[in-house]
């Protein structure tokens, strides 16, 4: 009998998580509005800059909300097409007059101060497509045909193009992020382990033959001899760390902005927060994605489908570790991969796909049924998550 469900958020435990979630995200937001007002009015440039991240969060919540209230099944019917679009603007960064290149990588499109980074919308295409792909295989995952030869293939395409941009930071998450969705999906780990093993070997090949990202990775085994050179950022992002103590130096009395900390309104944004407001707000941070990862688990274990799981599980995962990342950056507990900090940093297109990630997640939500409606008896020897599907 097909479960009847209702254009509104099912269950008291539901709304909850949705509105935890809402807040979080809100949090993040106006703290970041906040944290970069505070390290780019200084610059020449600031208040233009400003006012365009204003900008990009009013399209960003516009696009959330048009995902909350559409239905996420939407997404599986143009899976397809919004892959291929993906690939296409990935492949439209090494166009001549299209795409733009700064710092030796070739990651934008646009021009001027209007430029987006495509590799942030690829992610959440391949995150749609992953969960395409595992919702209508499900029972066929733990074949190496049609869990490991056909994924990869799919895989391989974004990270290929986002790796010869050159970003190898991307490329890492997205991989890891892909790898969780397959075994989520059915794939036996022994399975992925030579796959994985492989990617490991090109990329440490990689990293080996490439000056600046091997400079990076010995500045960051060894950052007191480097504390000039390649682990300048990281340093200096650990003295802002350390010099804010408990409560901070004061909203707008840092130092470490005015020229000593480069790019910080960007990948070390954390750092400006842990100076000027202190070791609680950079905890009240970290609090604020765990408790976003638990909401986000929480509505793919409701979602009423194995594509809803899929999708929900995997979009928890990109925001997840991609703050992961970057706090373990600036805290130099990982080298230098230079990710943003979702719904905080600046940069317009990463803000732009995570609040559109947020709504995707708020559809699933909406749509999920009620909690005596969940689950059915399964067959055995059935893929675990079949019972998900409608």
């Amino acid at each position: 009998m097909p479960v009847e469900l209702k254009p509104a958020f099912c269950g008291v435990e539901m709304k909850v998580a949705v509105t935890t979630l809402a807040f979080c995200v809100a949090a993040l937001l106006a703290l970041g509005m906040v944290m970069l007002y505070s390290s780019m009015m200084t610059a020449p440039a600031g208040a233009h800059d400003l006012m365009l991240q204003l900008i990009w969060c009013g399209l960003g919540f516009a696009l959330c909300v048009t995902a909350t209230a559409l239905d996420y099944q939407l997404l599986k019917k143009l899976a397809w097409p919004i892959f291929a679009l993906a690939l296409l603007l990935l492949a439209a960064v090494f166009v001549p007059f299209i795409g733009h290149a700064s710092h030796g990588a070739h990651r934008w499109i646009g021009r001027g101060h209007f430029t987006v980074q495509p590799s942030e919308f690829a992610k959440v295409a391949l995150v749609i497509m992953l969960a395409w792909y595992g919702d209508r295989h499900q029972r066929q995952m733990q074949t190496l045909k049609r869990g490991i030869f056909f994924p990869v293939a799919i895989i391989g395409g974004v990270l290929v193009s986002i790796f010869v941009e050159p970003d190898r930071g991307q490329t890492i998450l997205l991989a890891a992020v892909s790898g969780a969705m397959l075994l989520i999906a059915g794939v036996q780990w022994k399975k992925i382990i030579p796959p994985v093993l492989l990617a490991a070997a090109a990329l440490a090949f990689s990293l080996f033959h490439d000056s600046m990202r091997k400079g990076r990775i010995l500045a960051w085994l060894h950052p007191d001899a480097h504390a000039g050179g390649a682990a300048l950022q990281a340093h200096q992002a650990m003295i802002g760390l350390g010099s804010g103590g408990l409560t901070g130096l004061g909203l707008g009395n840092g130092l470490q902005k005015n020229g000593y900390l480069p790019e910080i309104q960007t990948d070390f944004i954390f750092a400006n927060i842990g100076e000027e407001l202190g070791l609680i707000a950079t905890l009240l941070v970290v609090l604020a994605f765990v408790i976003i990862a638990i909401c986000g688990i929480y509505i793919a274990l409701r979602s009423r489908d194995t594509f809803g799981f899929l999708l929900a599980a995997g979009i928890t995962f990109l925001i997840s570790l991609q703050a992961a990342i970057n706090i373990g950056v600036v805290t130099s507990a990982l080298p230098n991969k230079g990710l943003p900090l979702p719904f905080i940093s600046y940069g317009g297109s990463n803000l732009i796909a995570m609040l559109s990630c947020v709504g995707i997640l708020f559809s699933i939500a909406r749509h999920a049924p009620a909690r005596e409606k969940i689950s059915r008896p399964a067959e055995i020897n059935d893929n675990p998550f079949a019972a998900r599907a409608t």
